[in-house]
């Protein structure tokens, strides 16, 4: 099974570069990992805010091709750690498609894309920038095969 991360817009922060740069490599060693950024749009500052979640939402179900979508959203689930590992877990033994976990842009998703997806996970109440939840999950993915192999990074 393969586990990607799609985002869009690039990552311009250098610290955020470097911590999802981090934890894919430290990912690299329990599955397969990428992340797929498409390029944010251009003349964006012509189009309205519904016609950029369109347009972004095009690219985001194009990437995601045939992959099961969980859309890191606000009005998503909230999981702790060990709750999320299990979750994790369950979904990679039911086997299937890969999974990609996706990451909106600015203006969150387009209908179409809330309507692909096969789920919603929220990382928390707060509002985080959309290039730091890049790194902040893929230390939670991280987390979460620590926990499914029973190595020690995660205390509870």
């Amino acid at each position: 099974m393969r586990l990607r991360l799609i985002t869009v817009g690039r990552t311009d922060v250098p610290w955020v570069k470097e911590g999802l740069d981090l934890y894919t490599s430290r990912l690299g060693h329990y599955v397969r990992f990428s992340v797929t950024e498409i390029p944010e749009l251009k003349n964006a500052s012509a189009l309205s805010e519904g016609q950029i979640r369109e347009k972004e939402g095009e690219l985001i179900l194009k990437a995601a091709g045939g992959d099961a979508i969980l859309l890191l959203d606000e009005h998503g689930k909230e999981y702790r750690s060990m709750e999320f590992a299990r979750e994790l877990e369950k979904r990679m033994a039911a086997g299937g498609r890969d999974i990609a976990f996706v990451v909106g842009g600015a203006y969150g998703f387009s209908p179409a894309v809330y309507a692909r997806a096969d789920g919603k996970i929220s990382l928390s109440k707060m509002t985080f920038p959309h290039q730091m939840v890049r790194t902040v999950f893929a230390e939670q993915l991280y987390r979460a095969f620590t926990i499914i192999k029973g190595e020690p990074y995660h205390h509870e």
